[in-house]
């Protein structure tokens, strides 16, 4: 049974109701960020029941040592962490000198909270009772700024329902904080100042090891009955800490409300020596335009954003909140401001995978951001990766390879690889593969031919040459094969010749050989300078084709499909279907063995390389493989049932491909994974935008123009998207009888219609 309490809303989410159980997965479910940070959904005011707290500053993280009983040549020093950052959010909030605390209260009704993603708010209400007996109803409204990218904003407002009270706010910051997940319980922040000025406080501290420096601040405003007024505070401070305590006589029904302007500064923007003037700066900007201006500000900042990205769906009210929800949080995650950011697994809404950057962002991130912002950030995550080149080099030498082989980390924050499990580590390589393929999306999509002359070939090169080192030739096959690896499917490790990685190892190999030939034809002086940096030559090539012309594919005659892998035919073959129920999810049933030996797939695996590469294959042969491997897999990895949505919907099974878009869509809303008091599962959610567009729109690029096969659910009225094509807008409309486009553009744009050309002029809609 999943999960329910989340209310069906188009532009909401929305919670009534207050339960203890829930707490920790509203936490995730309710989290707001701006791209340059962001925080779980904690309250306000003191909560003394089980919670997570979190509040992170991107780009800053913690080497975490890693905790092995042993250790092997090339294994990574540590885990990256996104870490706990000051808590500035918090307010504690007393009655008459009685902490409000709704884990203490006597009863606690009409809670509500909701999460506008319209705008970009969270806002929370309830009534309460405390121990006193004393009635109190509190609304709390809190938002990070997009405009500000730097300030949070909260208003909180408490009014006094059975008598007159006396009310103290007192807003705090504190740097006494921990994460909740660490190897060693290692001190992470150093505190260096604690200090204020009138009313503004801040809270100097830098990281352990990696020495970021931050000022974390706050400055706080009154209104007794919507009247502003001005209180002196009380100030107490120790190491680590500071608060100000305001308190007032507030009248029965009256209301009595604090906004409070926080947030952070970072050596990542500043000079170290200058971040608390930076903060007080940034306090100066938030308020003197004040809550109310700034929230105005955010709301059309979001409108801006949702221009382009919004998906609409109408005639089903929960898909609807389901693709806004994952639109949403990739938003809030990454805004393709700050080339040196990237987008974590779990963004800023939880501590697990450490808040770094897998092939998760190549292989699903960049097509949303390709066409829902302006292609200089899908740039600036490929240029990510180039940063990182001789990193990738530094990887690949630690596990014996040479001659400027570039295997890109599993895990990473600043290029080193830091996963701590050697089955990934080690064996899962095939991320080299998404990182080429990403390279080759770009240009497919965007037309920028400069890319690939001024960066891209290096990283094409670096990751060629370690594929044609990392086959090995097989006399007994008179082919090379690929030994020891992990597919994407993680449930199998250490096997031989997965399908999928040798498939793709071929195509990155021929792929870099038609970009050095391209470079060489068209960009003489780039491929000279690229020559001679890296220093390849025609034997080099030689031996890179020979390996990608002899590659092995396991392959069953029986079955007439590609083998996982070589031992894949071996496992006792039992279709999830005839899995007793109760074993499910056999990540959380299941010993590690027991797995490994069954058939089960996490995730797309072969079915990977079909999305990757659909047009090497006939539809026959996607039915085909559709048919043989779907039937194992477990989707246990939130990256599976959006490739799977695609392809059923290429194939014309639409109630197949619904029922994987809404487990796509909705996999946190609905907890299917049992654990979203985690955090989110914010790069799935590219997936989910995926299946809309490439799955039920059938967007594809045919021979340089932009190709759509429509399709629709049953359940659907219609559904529209846009999609930023080379600097011009396209509006897709589909219904259950017709398909309409509109361009926002200065050119007429050619555009296939199941494979019949049709021209769209700007600013006129076509019906087809």
């Amino acid at each position: 049974m999943n999960q329910d309490y989340i209310k069906s809303n188009e532009w909401s989410i929305i919670e009534e109701g207050f339960n203890t159980e829930r707490v920790k997965s509203s936490e995730s479910l309710f989290s707001i960020g701006n791209g340059a940070m962001g925080q779980r959904a904690n309250f306000e005011e003191t909560y003394t029941g089980e919670t997570f707290q979190g509040s992170y500053i991107a780009g800053v993280y913690y080497p975490d040592k890693t905790r092995v009983g042993w250790w092997k040549n090339g294994y990574p020093e540590y885990f990256a962490k996104v870490l706990n950052a000051p808590n500035w959010i918090g307010i504690n909030v007393k009655v008459n000198g009685e902490q409000v605390d709704l884990n203490t209260c006597l009863k606690v009704t009409e809670f509500r909270r909701e999460l506008n993603m319209k705008e970009g708010w969270l806002a929370r209400t309830f009534k309460a009772t405390l121990k006193s007996g004393i009635e109190i109803a509190v609304k709390a409204k809190r938002f990070l700024s997009l405009e500000l990218d730097e300030v949070g904003a909260i208003k909180y407002t408490i009014t006094p329902l059975s008598s007159d009270a006396t009310i103290n706010f007192e807003p705090y910051l504190d740097s006494e904080i921990t994460n909740e997940d660490t190897n060693w319980d290692a001190q992470f922040w150093n505190t260096l100042s604690v200090s204020s000025e009138g009313s503004q406080a801040f809270i100097e501290a830098h990281t352990m090891k990696t020495d970021f420096h931050t000022c974390t601040f706050m400055e706080s405003q009154f209104e007794l009955n919507e009247e502003k007024i001005n209180i002196d505070p009380e100030v107490v401070k120790t190491d680590k800490n500071i608060s100000f305590n305001y308190g007032t006589s507030v009248k029965k029904n009256e209301s009595f409300t604090i906004y409070k302007f926080a947030g952070y500064t970072a050596d990542r923007n500043h000079d170290k020596a200058e971040l608390t003037l930076a903060a007080k700066s940034v306090l100066t900007k938030a308020t003197s335009l004040g809550f109310n201006d700034l929230l105005e500000l955010q709301k059309k900042s979001w409108a801006k954003i949702w221009e382009t990205a919004d998906i609409t769906i109408s005639g089903d009210v929960k898909a609807q909140q389901g693709i806004r929800f994952n639109i949403f949080q990739l938003n809030q995650t990454y805004l393709g401001t700050d080339p040196l950011l990237n987008i974590g697994p779990k963004g800023f809404t939880g501590e697990k995978y450490g808040g770094s950057t897998y092939w998760d962002t190549e292989a699903y991130c960049i097509p949303f951001y390709m066409a829902t912002k302006d292609e200089k950030v899908a740039r600036n995550l490929l240029e990510y990766r180039y940063q990182h080149l001789d990193r990738a080099i530094e990887n690949a030498e630690k596990l014996g390879f040479n001659n400027g082989a570039a295997l890109y980390p599993m895990v990473t924050m600043n290029g080193e690889e830091c996963h701590n499990e050697w089955e990934i580590t080690f064996e899962e390589i095939h991320r080299n593969a998404a990182i080429s393929f990403a390279i080759y999306n770009y240009e497919r999509y965007t037309n920028d031919e400069s890319y690939i002359p001024e960066k891209g070939l290096e990283v094409l090169i670096g990751i060629a040459r370690f594929w044609q080192q990392r086959a090995t030739f097989s006399s007994a096959r008179d082919k090379y094969v690929i030994l020891g690896v992990t597919g994407p499917n993680e449930y199998e490790n250490n096997v031989n010749n997965n399908w999928y990685t040798n498939y793709a190892a071929k195509w990155c190999i021929e792929y870099a050989l038609e970009s050095i030939e391209k470079v060489q034809k068209e960009h003489i002086s780039d491929y000279i300078r690229i020559k001679e940096k890296v220093s390849f030559n025609d034997t080099e090539l030689a031996k890179w084709k020979e390996v990608a012309k002899n590659m092995y594919f396991p392959y069953s005659e029986k079955h007439n499909v590609f083998l996982q892998q070589d031992g894949f035919l071996d496992k006792e073959l039992v279709s999830v279907a005839d899995l007793d129920k109760s074993h499910r999810p056999i990540n959380q049933k299941w010993s590690w063995d027991r797995i490994l030996r069954s058939p089960y797939i996490k995730q797309a695996d072969v079915l990977q390389g079909f999305y990757f590469f659909e047009d090497h294959f006939s539809k026959e042969e996607l039915e085909k493989h559709f048919d043989f491997y779907e039937p194992f897999t477990v989707h246990e990895s939130s990256l599976s049932p959006c490739v799977h949505s695609v392809q059923a919907a290429k194939l014309g099974r639409m109630e197949q491909a619904y029922e994987f878009y809404l487990r796509t869509s909705r996999l946190d809303l609905d907890d299917y994974n049992k654990e979203v008091e985690e955090g989110l599962h914010i790069t799935s959610m590219a997936g989910t935008w995926m299946s809309i567009v490439e799955g039920f729109g059938g967007m594809r690029i045919k021979g340089n123009t932009l190709s759509f096969e429509p399709k629709i659910p049953k359940q659907w009225k219609g559904y529209s998207f846009k999609v930023n094509f080379r600097n011009q807008i396209l509006k897709v409309s589909v219904n259950q009888e017709e398909t309409k486009f509109e361009l926002d553009g200065t050119e007429d744009l050619e555009v296939l219609f199941e494979d019949k050309s049709i021209k769209i002029t700007p600013n006129s809609m076509i019906t087809v």
